[in-house]
């Protein structure tokens, strides 16, 4: 009984040696399933993000990030138009706030009808900006663009397309 005694008190309860533990055995200091996230600005709601599994790995001294590793869908509202991202994988560091998107990665905007898809993509949550290296088709409602190499803003607009490949095709109207 002495030795069940001592063995109880000789554990800590310390929430830092606890993250640090986790921290060296490369676990997360939490995790989410099914988790439905809504962002809001002053009252407005700005974004949502839907994802089957969320790993918290925020305690990370130098680069605190969280991990989608099955897939996620992001929402983004300006006014009336909106613009959905969805990937098979991502990271997001919280410190730079750039996320990595890969797998399958698809961004709609569906005011302008324009869809981008890649295999992978860094997105710059400060500057609103999207890039890749990695092959791509972009399409609009005028064109189809394909190439490797891609930036534009998170909207779409303003693109710059590094390689082209492939044609270009114009619909005429």
């Amino acid at each position: 009984m002495l030795s069940i005694t001592v063995m109880l008190f000789s554990c800590s309860n310390n929430t830092q040696e606890v993250r640090d533990f986790l921290a060296s055995k490369n676990l997360p200091i939490g995790s989410a399933k099914d988790a439905f996230h809504v962002y809001k600005d002053s009252g407005r709601i700005t974004s949502k993000l839907i994802t089957p599994l969320l790993l918290d790995f925020s305690n990370r001294k130098q680069h605190p990030y969280n991990e989608f590793p099955k897939g996620i869908k992001i929402i983004n509202f300006e006014g009336k138009d909106s613009v959905t991202i969805t990937g098979n994988f991502a990271l997001s560091y919280s410190k730079t706030l750039i996320s990595e998107i890969k797998g399958n990665v698809v961004v709609l905007n569906h005011a302008e009808q324009s869809r981008l898809e890649t295999e992978q993509l860094f997105w710059d949550q400060n500057t609103k900006y999207f890039f890749s290296e990695k092959a791509f088709t972009l399409s609009t409602l005028k064109d189809t663009i394909y190439g490797i190499g891609f930036e534009s803003k998170e909207d779409l607009s303003k693109h710059l397309a590094k390689k082209t490949t492939g044609k270009l095709e114009t619909t005429e109207e």
